[in-house]
Protein backbone atom coordinates (compact mmCIF):
# COMPACT_ATOMS: atom_id res chain seq x y z
CA UNK A 1 0.00 0.00 0.00
CA UNK A 2 1.52 3.36 -0.96
CA UNK A 3 2.15 6.17 1.53
CA UNK A 4 -0.51 8.44 -0.01
CA UNK A 5 -3.16 5.84 0.56
CA UNK A 6 -1.97 5.29 4.12
CA UNK A 7 -2.50 9.00 4.73
CA UNK A 8 -5.99 8.82 3.29
CA UNK A 9 -7.05 5.75 5.26
CA UNK A 10 -5.47 6.83 8.55
CA UNK A 11 -2.62 5.40 10.60
CA UNK A 12 -4.94 3.15 12.62
CA UNK A 13 -6.82 1.74 9.62
CA UNK A 14 -5.21 -1.71 9.71
CA UNK A 15 -5.79 -2.12 13.45
CA UNK A 16 -9.41 -1.02 13.10
CA UNK A 17 -9.96 -3.37 10.15
CA UNK A 18 -8.62 -6.37 12.04
CA UNK A 19 -10.74 -5.45 15.08
CA UNK A 20 -13.85 -5.25 12.90
CA UNK A 21 -12.93 -8.53 11.16
CA UNK A 22 -12.53 -10.19 14.54
CA UNK A 23 -15.88 -8.91 15.77
CA UNK A 24 -17.70 -10.06 12.61
CA UNK A 25 -15.89 -13.41 12.81
CA UNK A 26 -17.15 -13.94 16.35
CA UNK A 27 -20.71 -13.11 15.27
CA UNK A 28 -20.51 -15.53 12.33
CA UNK A 29 -19.04 -18.16 14.64
CA UNK A 30 -22.04 -17.84 16.93
CA UNK A 31 -24.54 -17.89 14.06
CA UNK A 32 -22.74 -20.67 12.16
CA UNK A 33 -23.74 -19.93 8.53
CA UNK A 34 -23.18 -22.34 5.62
CA UNK A 35 -23.83 -25.37 7.85
CA UNK A 36 -20.86 -24.65 10.12
CA UNK A 37 -23.23 -24.53 13.10
CA UNK A 38 -23.86 -28.27 12.85
CA UNK A 39 -20.24 -29.21 12.21
CA UNK A 40 -18.41 -27.98 15.30
CA UNK A 41 -18.57 -26.48 18.77
CA UNK A 42 -18.74 -22.72 19.30
CA UNK A 43 -15.01 -22.23 19.94
CA UNK A 44 -14.07 -24.05 16.73
CA UNK A 45 -16.61 -22.10 14.67
CA UNK A 46 -15.40 -18.78 16.07
CA UNK A 47 -11.76 -19.68 15.39
CA UNK A 48 -12.55 -20.69 11.81
CA UNK A 49 -14.56 -17.58 10.98
CA UNK A 50 -12.14 -15.16 12.64
CA UNK A 51 -9.17 -16.65 10.77
CA UNK A 52 -11.16 -16.65 7.52
CA UNK A 53 -12.04 -12.99 7.87
CA UNK A 54 -8.46 -12.09 8.72
CA UNK A 55 -7.42 -13.75 5.48
CA UNK A 56 -10.21 -11.93 3.67
CA UNK A 57 -8.99 -8.60 5.03
CA UNK A 58 -5.47 -9.36 3.83
CA UNK A 59 -6.88 -9.97 0.34
CA UNK A 60 -9.70 -7.43 0.08
CA UNK A 61 -8.81 -4.81 2.69
CA UNK A 62 -5.42 -4.05 1.17
CA UNK A 63 -6.61 -4.24 -2.45
CA UNK A 64 -10.07 -2.70 -2.73
CA UNK A 65 -9.10 0.75 -1.32
CA UNK A 66 -6.23 0.96 -3.82
CA UNK A 67 -8.54 0.05 -6.71
CA UNK A 68 -11.18 2.47 -5.43
CA UNK A 69 -8.67 5.32 -5.24
CA UNK A 70 -7.40 4.76 -8.76
CA UNK A 71 -10.88 4.28 -10.21
CA UNK A 72 -12.17 7.37 -8.43
CA UNK A 73 -9.30 9.46 -9.78
CA UNK A 74 -10.24 8.31 -13.30
CA UNK A 75 -13.96 8.87 -12.63
CA UNK A 76 -14.79 5.18 -13.12
CA UNK A 77 -18.05 4.32 -11.38
CA UNK A 78 -17.91 1.58 -8.69
CA UNK A 79 -20.53 -0.54 -10.45
CA UNK A 80 -18.16 -0.86 -13.42
CA UNK A 81 -15.01 -2.02 -11.64
CA UNK A 82 -16.20 -3.45 -8.31
CA UNK A 83 -18.14 -6.53 -9.56
CA UNK A 84 -15.27 -7.98 -11.64
CA UNK A 85 -12.80 -7.13 -8.87
CA UNK A 86 -14.91 -8.98 -6.31
CA UNK A 87 -15.23 -12.01 -8.58
CA UNK A 88 -11.46 -12.20 -9.07
CA UNK A 89 -10.49 -11.52 -5.46
CA UNK A 90 -13.04 -14.05 -4.22
CA UNK A 91 -10.98 -16.83 -5.85
CA UNK A 92 -7.94 -16.59 -3.51
CA UNK A 93 -10.32 -15.91 -0.62
CA UNK A 94 -12.21 -19.13 -1.41
CA UNK A 95 -8.97 -21.12 -1.70
CA UNK A 96 -7.71 -19.79 1.62
CA UNK A 97 -10.95 -20.48 3.49
CA UNK A 98 -11.26 -23.99 2.01
CA UNK A 99 -7.70 -24.91 3.00
CA UNK A 100 -8.43 -23.56 6.45
CA UNK A 101 -11.69 -25.51 6.65
CA UNK A 102 -9.88 -28.75 5.83
CA UNK A 103 -7.88 -28.21 9.02
CA UNK A 104 -11.10 -28.00 11.02
CA UNK A 105 -13.50 -30.40 9.30
CA UNK A 106 -12.77 -33.62 7.43
CA UNK A 107 -16.14 -33.32 5.67
CA UNK A 108 -15.08 -30.16 3.81
CA UNK A 109 -14.52 -32.17 0.64
CA UNK A 110 -18.24 -32.95 0.45
CA UNK A 111 -18.87 -29.35 -0.65
CA UNK A 112 -18.03 -28.74 -4.30
CA UNK A 113 -15.60 -26.02 -5.33
CA UNK A 114 -18.27 -24.10 -7.23
CA UNK A 115 -20.58 -24.02 -4.21
CA UNK A 116 -17.68 -23.03 -1.98
CA UNK A 117 -16.75 -20.20 -4.34
CA UNK A 118 -20.37 -18.99 -4.35
CA UNK A 119 -20.36 -18.86 -0.55
CA UNK A 120 -17.07 -16.97 -0.55
CA UNK A 121 -18.41 -14.61 -3.21
CA UNK A 122 -21.45 -13.79 -1.06
CA UNK A 123 -19.33 -12.92 1.98
CA UNK A 124 -16.82 -11.03 -0.20
CA UNK A 125 -19.57 -8.90 -1.77
CA UNK A 126 -20.86 -7.78 1.62
CA UNK A 127 -17.33 -7.03 2.84
CA UNK A 128 -16.49 -5.03 -0.30
CA UNK A 129 -19.62 -2.92 0.01
CA UNK A 130 -18.53 -2.06 3.53
CA UNK A 131 -15.02 -1.19 2.35
CA UNK A 132 -16.35 1.07 -0.40
CA UNK A 133 -18.74 2.79 1.99
CA UNK A 134 -15.78 3.49 4.30
CA UNK A 135 -13.20 4.38 1.63
CA UNK A 136 -15.00 6.70 -0.80
CA UNK A 137 -15.78 9.55 1.64
CA UNK A 138 -12.03 9.73 2.41
CA UNK A 139 -10.83 10.07 -1.16
CA UNK A 140 -11.62 13.74 -1.66
CA UNK A 141 -12.27 15.31 -5.05
CA UNK A 142 -10.94 13.58 -8.19
CA UNK A 143 -7.94 15.46 -9.64
CA UNK A 144 -9.83 16.31 -12.84
CA UNK A 145 -12.50 18.12 -10.81
CA UNK A 146 -10.19 20.26 -8.70
CA UNK A 147 -10.03 23.35 -10.90
CA UNK A 148 -13.69 23.21 -11.83
CA UNK A 149 -14.74 23.01 -8.18
CA UNK A 150 -12.54 25.93 -7.16
CA UNK A 151 -10.44 23.83 -4.76
CA UNK A 152 -6.70 24.37 -4.60
CA UNK A 153 -5.23 21.23 -2.98
CA UNK A 154 -1.70 22.65 -2.89
CA UNK A 155 -2.48 25.86 -1.01
CA UNK A 156 -1.05 26.37 2.47
CA UNK A 157 -4.33 28.07 3.43
CA UNK A 158 -6.98 25.48 4.40
CA UNK A 159 -9.70 27.85 3.20
CA UNK A 160 -8.45 27.43 -0.36
CA UNK A 161 -9.01 23.68 -0.06
CA UNK A 162 -12.64 23.99 0.99
CA UNK A 163 -15.58 23.58 -1.40
CA UNK A 164 -16.89 27.06 -2.26
CA UNK A 165 -20.28 26.19 -0.76
CA UNK A 166 -18.70 26.27 2.72
CA UNK A 167 -17.45 29.84 2.41
CA UNK A 168 -14.17 31.06 3.90
CA UNK A 169 -15.13 31.86 7.50
CA UNK A 170 -13.38 29.34 9.74
CA UNK A 171 -14.84 28.71 13.19
CA UNK A 172 -12.44 26.02 14.33
CA UNK A 173 -10.09 23.26 13.23
CA UNK A 174 -10.35 19.69 14.49
CA UNK A 175 -7.59 17.14 13.90
CA UNK A 176 -8.68 13.72 12.59
CA UNK A 177 -5.74 11.39 11.92
CA UNK A 178 -3.84 12.86 8.94
CA UNK A 179 -6.72 15.22 8.19
CA UNK A 180 -8.01 18.46 9.63
CA UNK A 181 -11.76 19.00 9.76
CA UNK A 182 -12.41 22.66 8.97
CA UNK A 183 -15.66 23.90 10.51
CA UNK A 184 -17.42 26.90 8.98
CA UNK A 185 -20.88 28.41 9.61
CA UNK A 186 -22.09 26.48 6.52
CA UNK A 187 -20.74 23.05 7.42
CA UNK A 188 -17.40 21.25 7.54
CA UNK A 189 -14.95 19.39 5.31
CA UNK A 190 -11.83 17.28 5.74
CA UNK A 191 -8.58 18.74 4.43
CA UNK A 192 -5.44 16.65 3.97
CA UNK A 193 -2.90 18.57 6.05
CA UNK A 194 -1.62 18.61 9.61
CA UNK A 195 -3.17 20.81 12.29
CA UNK A 196 0.02 22.87 12.56
CA UNK A 197 0.00 23.47 8.79
CA UNK A 198 -3.65 24.54 8.87
CA UNK A 199 -3.01 26.91 11.78
CA UNK A 200 -0.06 28.46 9.94
CA UNK A 201 -2.30 28.96 6.90
CA UNK A 202 -4.77 30.94 9.05
CA UNK A 203 -2.16 33.40 10.36
CA UNK A 204 -4.45 36.31 9.45
CA UNK A 205 -7.22 34.97 11.73
CA UNK A 206 -7.02 35.60 15.47
CA UNK A 207 -7.27 32.28 17.23
CA UNK A 208 -5.65 29.84 19.63
CA UNK A 209 -4.93 26.15 19.91
CA UNK A 210 -7.09 25.13 22.87
CA UNK A 211 -6.16 21.46 22.78
CA UNK A 212 -3.62 19.36 20.93
CA UNK A 213 -6.41 18.42 18.48
CA UNK A 214 -8.30 21.73 18.31
CA UNK A 215 -7.77 25.32 17.16
CA UNK A 216 -10.50 27.95 17.65
CA UNK A 217 -11.08 31.32 16.01
CA UNK A 218 -11.63 33.92 18.72
CA UNK A 219 -14.59 35.46 16.92
CA UNK A 220 -16.37 32.09 17.03
CA UNK A 221 -16.39 31.79 20.84
CA UNK A 222 -19.92 32.19 22.20
CA UNK A 223 -19.41 31.01 25.77
CA UNK A 224 -17.66 28.70 28.19
CA UNK A 225 -18.97 25.34 29.37
CA UNK A 226 -17.68 24.11 32.74
CA UNK A 227 -17.96 20.43 33.63
CA UNK A 228 -16.19 19.94 36.91
CA UNK A 229 -12.52 20.64 36.20
CA UNK A 230 -13.05 20.32 32.47
CA UNK A 231 -13.63 23.36 30.29
CA UNK A 232 -15.01 23.62 26.77
CA UNK A 233 -15.53 26.61 24.53
CA UNK A 234 -19.01 26.87 23.08
CA UNK A 235 -18.80 28.11 19.50
CA UNK A 236 -21.26 30.03 17.38
CA UNK A 237 -21.61 27.08 15.01
CA UNK A 238 -22.81 24.80 17.79
CA UNK A 239 -19.52 22.97 18.32
CA UNK A 240 -17.83 22.66 21.70
CA UNK A 241 -14.04 22.73 21.62
CA UNK A 242 -12.20 21.15 24.58
CA UNK A 243 -9.67 23.17 26.53
CA UNK A 244 -6.69 21.24 27.82
CA UNK A 245 -5.65 21.91 31.41
CA UNK A 246 -2.25 23.09 30.19
CA UNK A 247 -3.95 25.86 28.17
CA UNK A 248 -6.42 27.07 30.81
CA UNK A 249 -4.17 29.63 32.49
CA UNK A 250 -2.92 31.24 29.27
CA UNK A 251 -6.40 31.39 27.75
CA UNK A 252 -7.78 32.86 30.96
CA UNK A 253 -5.06 35.50 31.01
CA UNK A 254 -5.90 36.43 27.42
CA UNK A 255 -9.59 36.82 28.29
CA UNK A 256 -10.85 33.78 26.38
CA UNK A 257 -12.58 32.34 29.44
CA UNK A 258 -14.35 35.47 30.63
CA UNK A 259 -18.02 34.76 31.32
Amino acid sequence: MDSGLLKQLGKNAVAVAFAVSTAIGVVLGVIGPFDTYAKAALAVRVAYWVLSLWGGWAIFGLTVPVLARRAYARKVAPWLWAPPAIMVLAIPAAIFSRILAWEFWASTGQVGWLEWYAQSLAVSTIATLGLLWWTYPRLGAPPSDINASGINPDSADPRDRLPPRLGRTVLCLQMEDHYVRVHTPLGSALVLMSLSQAIAGLKDVEGAQTHRSWWVARSAVAGVVEDGRNLRLKLSGGQEAPVSRARVSSLRAEGWLDA
